[in-house]
């Protein structure tokens, strides 16, 4: 039976003894609403540890908007039977004054790394992930953490984070998991109307039929960029906010393209008020 814990110091010395008994603990940080994609993230950490500990805690400190923080969705008592389902050991479902006891003005500075895609496009998000990451890394101490490649350029920032605070914890990602119609699994989808969710599909489809055609010709790729985000936009309430190719190592357009470029698409769509993203690495 899965184990739940509300209490930060609680949870903290269960796991400090476990560790004393050389056991290995996985960890999969979540914001809920779990989905299969969640469930793919805890199944490779039951493989691969003795212990998984999976948290749900909607960070208020990464939304740098009101509105989309309180429409996020919470579905505490379904996410608790689904990790139940998938023979999880531990839930830690925290209060936010659990999490933060104390006001945190940690301020970081992730370099290159937060200046463009979501970076640019949600000021502050990065700097809010990584200090509830930090705090639930000090309360968790894993082995190995667990994220998804679907926030490709967050599983890049948790990294330098681990480096940063040199915290000694393996960072795995994970391949992303889509839908039947190759829309990113995301607890986002559980907003969209059934009509939105199969017009989205768009997204994954216009990806790879810009991979499909990659060409190391600046012109040409970008007339394919161009076009891929028209024929997105030209769906009702679907407004692309970005979509780019970058460096998969840098996550930095790169001009001049040497022996060492990996081609890698982000992007992100508006659909109606719901905000999507994913991303795909081209193979050259």
């Amino acid at each position: 039976m899965i184990k739940q814990f509300t209490s930060a110091s609680e949870l903290h010395y269960f796991l400090a003894e476990l560790k004393n008994d050389s056991k290995e603990i996985g960890f999969v940080p979540t914001m809920g609403a779990l989905h299969d994609g969640h469930m793919a993230l805890i199944d490779k950490a039951m493989r691969e540890n003795d212990l998984v500990v999976c948290s749900i805690f909607v960070n208020p400190k990464q939304f740098n908007n009101a509105d989309d923080l309180a429409k996020y969705p919470r579905t505490v008592n379904e996410d608790i039977k689904l990790l139940s389902k998938h023979n999880c050991h531990v839930v830690f479902v925290p209060s936010i004054d659990e999490i933060y006891p104390n006001e945190v003005s940690q301020k970081y500075n992730f370099g290159s790394l937060e200046a463009l895609m979501e970076g640019e496009h949600r000021p502050g998000h990065f700097n809010g992930m990584a200090i509830v990451v930090k705090r639930l890394f000090e309360i968790v101490n894993p082995h190995r953490a667990y994220f998804g490649e679907k926030d490709f350029q967050q599983l890049m920032i948790v990294r330098r984070l681990v480096e940063m605070e040199d915290m000694g914890i393996d960072i795995v990602g994970c391949a992303t998991s889509r839908e039947f119609n190759g829309l990113a699994m995301s607890s986002r989808n559980k907003l969209l109307t059934e009509k939105q969710r199969n017009e989205a599909s768009v997204i994954y489809r216009e990806l790879s039929e810009i991979a499909k055609n990659y060409c190391t010709n600046v012109n040409e790729m970008n007339e394919l960029i161009s076009t891929g985000i028209k024929r997105i936009n030209s769906i009702v309430d679907f407004e692309v906010e970005y979509l780019t190719l970058v460096d998969g190592d840098t996550l930095q357009p790169t001009v001049n393209q040497g022996y060492s470029w990996k081609p890698h698409l982000f992007i992100a769509v508006k659909v109606g008020n719901v905000r999507l993203i994913d991303n795909l690495p081209i193979i050259v």
